[in-house]
């Protein structure tokens, strides 16, 4: 497939999570699948029949073993935020069918202690995690997410910590 033909191919629909303590950090997990230092927040895919809201709940519980009783949802974001993954990703990820994803973002409070996560689920994607504040994110993220982290960022602003 050509970068052309890449042009066309659809976005796939998912949510994205920003986890917050009750400090205002941000939960960071360290992609198991990438020997870099490859930091992301917990993202995933819209199952048919499923709401975005359904689907952040079910994520969060996925890769961060956090159950929905367990955080507060402060906000889900306006707009569907799109990224291209890099050319050479798109015939490895989810069969070459997307170019990347167009992701609903919510922001949740975790409101237990840090013991409630556990990213030893039973499909991990983390090898590890940590809190962080919005600069070590933006400086941590893989590059071709790193727009759409500034724009999630900006629009959440107001609830994240110093």
């Amino acid at each position: 497939m050509t970068f052309p033909q890449f042009e066309n191919l659809p976005y796939r629909p998912c949510v994205g999570l920003m986890l917050l303590n009750g400090f205002g950090k941000i939960f960071a997990g360290q992609r198991i699948d990438n020997s870099a230092e490859a930091w992301q927040m917990p993202q995933g895919g819209i199952d048919p029949g499923e709401t975005p809201e359904e689907a952040a709940l079910r994520e969060l519980g996925e890769e961060v073993g956090v159950a929905p009783h367990q955080v507060e949802i402060l906000r889900e974001g306006n707009d569907w935020v799109p990224y291209d993954l890099p050319t050479e990703l798109i015939p490895k990820l989810w069969g070459g069918r997307y170019r990347g994803q167009t992701q609903k973002w919510f922001v949740l409070r975790l409101l237990t202690k840090d013991e409630a996560i556990n990213i030893n689920t039973d499909e991990p994607e983390f090898r590890s995690w940590r809190w962080m504040g919005r600069d070590e994110l933006l400086a941590s993220i893989v590059p071709f997410k790193r727009d759409t982290y500034q724009k999630v960022i900006a629009d959440f602003d107001d609830l994240i910590g110093d």
